[in-house]
């Protein structure tokens, strides 16, 4: 928010400089982001007059100007086409000194002496317009020094506010805070109730009570729309950087800026029947100010007459209902909004004004009354008129209630590592505007005020105190604590670990957001109903994520629009699934995920360019679970529409589903654009981290004993099942069993596939012989035949 720093001196004025006060308001949490001077560096500049104009002997867009300056007339040729007797203007005299060490001198103009200069207000560096010589009030003092008259021997200050302190998106809220900082009384504008001369009122009806629990309409007839707006507004205006447009709606600004209070003002000719302040019907179509015809939805709120939407509510009015240049009687609004009624609607029409930007973020519920007698105190003096009475619909219960809040002694001092003095912070809270119910020495019970909607819990109290006190006044000391090592859990593998396996197979660590694009959720998990967002970043991002493969996938697509085919990232963290009417049972899990496209090796002259594949992928998830001897994992053919049918499967632990790995689906992948195969997993975090307590067993000195079988097989049947049941019945002294070939072809039924294994057994305590082996192996192939039709391969 930019704002006039003389505008706020009149209501608050510290014995500080300029540059104290920035530094104050600063270090009080409101940072300064600019600080500007309201005019350029010129002296000599003075109020004139032109007594006469005529056109230049010599040259057609030159006028030769009589100029008085109360005590003497002056010859001055002038450029401007607003130039003509009558008016009153910038004069800069014979050594006046413009921006930049231009000094003015004598001229001839075209065989014309001119004795001066006649200055725009860009020339005077006040703003850019440069399309005329500024002309100034009617009752400018002739003679008088420019930056005086003008009150131009200011500073413009702009603050950047965090969104929880609206309160100080005004001049009465930036007082507040400079009179609490520096213990100074702040004197408010003089504001009184309006006398009632004309019985004339508009019917009010408030539908939409939660999002408008409150509502002010006054009719103000015969006011004169053309009346010029006072110079002293047009330049407090300028100066928070709002253009002057007509006296009505300069004043409902000046008002927003005053005092916090967004208002806005109707044609009262172009209304019918009432004003009706309801949800907005969808599709519902609305000409708004600026030109633009948005179709609204129904999670709108407009204010609108028994016809039509006549304005989206605390945003913007409509291009119909507003006042012109043929306006004579005014209906004027104050309402107050509910934030979260408002939150996020202006962004999602491409909008956002001043109104929104308050009532976003809270503006105070008792200030419409007070905003609507101020409004109407100034139309009547700029565009005169007769006043009616003041309507008003309210809610009561929907109107925010005060938050009482209690601030401890004992919480107090341990915060700030100090303790202040109770009447120091009585006084704090007190000029903060705080109601001090109950004060005693070890706590102080508050009531928040209506303006602090950011007042709730007794931290904000602390956090109050602490920067009134002022940050730099609190005592500084190192902190101090008893570090206790915590011993590294044996059953569980730590994430450090984790990510060092997958760097070591040429993995980089990849951090998305948790929030992603719907159209994208739906084209991974079209069953899924993603939990969305009530105020999203942006469009794109508008839904918690129900995986973090979407998130992966993307940013392999922004490395492939790069120019980069080789990728292999990961990323950790969560991914949330479960109804948006049920977020208490929200199904958060925290997950490890992994994406692999392109060649296998990076570019070298030792091997050929071979892709990844599916058993690459394979590879790496075994490496996870060999973290610290973990769960062993299983896998078996998966059915996700997002994964290739023949090349994706489940991970299994202890026959539980713990993850899933694959091949993006063609189909997917062409959708989303990628060039070639793209291989993803994701797994359950904590079950790849868990691990097995060591156990020390002694290393057998007796030799192994392998036997090597080729089964034919089922095609269909998966290798896993053959070890299952070679594990169940090779007997005690089994250790592995490895696949070394796999044959499909010539010689061999085209249902069946032959499976070369390899058996390995061991005993701890002697040799095994022969007749012990053969034994197991009759067990196996017995088991296998009975079990998945197995048979020796002759």
């Amino acid at each position: 928010m930019k704002f006039s720093e003389n505008w706020l001196r009149e209501w608050v004025n510290p014995e500080v400089t300029s540059d104290e006060l920035v530094a104050q308001v600063t270090l009080a949490g409101l940072e300064v982001d600019e600080v500007e001077a309201a005019a350029g560096e010129f002296t000599g500049v003075v109020v004139g007059e032109i007594l006469a104009a005529e056109p230049h002997p010599n040259a057609d867009k030159l006028q030769v100007c009589t100029v008085s300056d109360g005590a003497e007339q002056f010859q001055v040729v002038c450029g401007a086409p607003n130039a003509r007797p009558g008016i009153k203007i910038p004069f800069a005299k014979i050594g006046a000194v413009l921006g930049g060490d231009f000094k003015i001198k004598k001229a001839k103009l075209r065989q014309v002496e001119s004795f001066g200069m006649l200055c725009s207000a860009s020339e005077l560096e006040i703003s850019d317009e440069n399309d005329g010589i500024l002309e100034l009030a009617a009752d400018a003092p002739v003679g008088a020094d420019i930056r005086e008259y003008l009150n131009l021997n200011d500073s413009i200050i702009d603050v950047d506010l965090t969104p929880n302190r609206a309160d100080c998106l005004s001049i009465a809220g930036l007082a507040r805070e400079v009179g609490v900082i520096n213990k100074v009384d702040v004197t408010p504008v003089a504001i009184e109730a309006q006398a009632v001369s004309i019985d004339d009122s508009f019917p009010i009806r408030v539908e939409a009570t939660e999002g408008c629990p409150r509502y002010l309409g006054r009719v103000i007839k015969g006011v004169n729309v053309k009346a010029e707006s006072p110079l002293w507004m047009v330049e407090k205006l300028r100066r928070s950087g709002i253009r002057s447009i007509d006296p009505i709606v300069d004043i409902t600004n000046y008002v927003m800026i005053e005092l916090g209070q967004p208002m806005h003002s109707f044609d009262l000719n172009n209304l019918s029947g009432s004003i009706v302040v309801r949800m907005a019907e969808e599709g519902e179509k609305l000409l708004l100010l600026d030109g633009q015809e948005i179709a609204l939805r129904s999670d709108t709120m407009v204010i609108a007459d028994e016809q039509k939407a006549l304005a989206m509510a605390g945003v913007m009015g409509g291009e119909h209902s507003g006042v012109n240049a043929e306006t004579q009687t005014i209906f004027l609004e104050s309402a107050f909004f509910a934030p979260l009624a408002l939150a996020g609607k202006a962004r999602s029409y491409g909008l956002h004004t001043d109104s929104s930007h308050r009532f976003e973020r809270g503006v105070d519920a008792t200030l419409a009354a007070k905003a609507m007698e101020r409004a109407t105190q100034l139309i009547l003096e700029i565009a005169g008129g007769e006043v009616g009475p003041v309507n008003e619909a309210v809610t009561q219960a929907n109107l925010p209630k005060a938050s009482h809040v209690t601030l401890r002694r004992q919480k107090l001092d341990q915060y700030l590592a100090t303790s202040l003095d109770k009447d120091l912070v009585t006084d704090i809270l007190s000029r903060l505007g705080l109601e001090m119910v109950e004060v005693t020495d070890e706590k102080w019970v508050t009531v928040a005020p209506s303006h602090r909607f950011d007042i709730e819990i007794e931290a904000d109290l602390i956090e109050e105190v602490a920067r009134i006190y002022g940050y730099d006044n609190l005592p500084s000391s190192m902190p101090t604590a008893a570090v206790n090592f915590t011993s590294a859990s044996e059953s569980k593998a730590p994430i450090q670990s984790l990510r060092a396996t997958l760097v070591s197979q040429g993995y980089q660590e990849a951090v998305t957001y948790s929030f992603i694009d719907p159209v994208m959720s739906k084209q991974f998990f079209p069953a899924i109903d993603p939990v969305p967002l009530e105020n999203p970043i942006s469009g794109d991002m508008g839904v918690m994520r129900p995986s973090l493969l979407p998130g992966l996938v993307k940013v392999y697509l922004h490395n492939q629009n790069r120019q980069q085919s080789r990728v292999r990232i990961f990323e950790t963290g969560s991914r949330f699934v479960g109804d948006v009417n049920k977020l208490d049972e929200l199904d958060q899990k925290h997950q490890v995920a992994g994406l692999i496209a392109g060649s296998r090796y990076p570019e070298g002259w030792y091997h050929n360019n071979e892709k990844v594949d599916f058993y690459d992928l394979k590879a790496h998830v075994e490496a996870l679970f060999d973290l610290n001897q973990g769960a062993q994992p299983e896998f078996e053919r998966a059915d996700e529409t997002y994964l290739h049918p023949g090349r994706s499967a489940y991970v299994l632990v202890n026959g539980e589903r713990v993850g899933v790995i694959g091949e993006l689906h063609p189909q997917l992948a062409k959708q989303l654009g990628t060039n070639q195969a793209v291989y993803v997993f994701e797994i359950d975090l904590n079950t790849v981290l868990g691990a097995k307590l060591p156990e020390y067993q002694r290393v057998s000195k007796f030799p192994e004993v392998r036997r090597d079988l080729a089964l034919l097989v089922d095609r269909a049947t998966p290798v896993n099942e053959l070890e299952k049941v070679i594990t169940a019945n090779a007997g005690e002294a089994f250790q592995k069993v490895a696949v070394f070939d796999v044959y499909q072809g010539q010689g061999i039924d085209e249902s069946k596939k032959s499976v070369a294994l390899g058996l390995t057994w061991q005993h701890p305590s002697h040799t095994l012989s022969d007749e012990e082996v053969n034994s197991a192996v009759e067990a196996v192939t017995g088991a296998l035949a009975e079990k998945l039709g197995a048979v020796i391969r002759g």
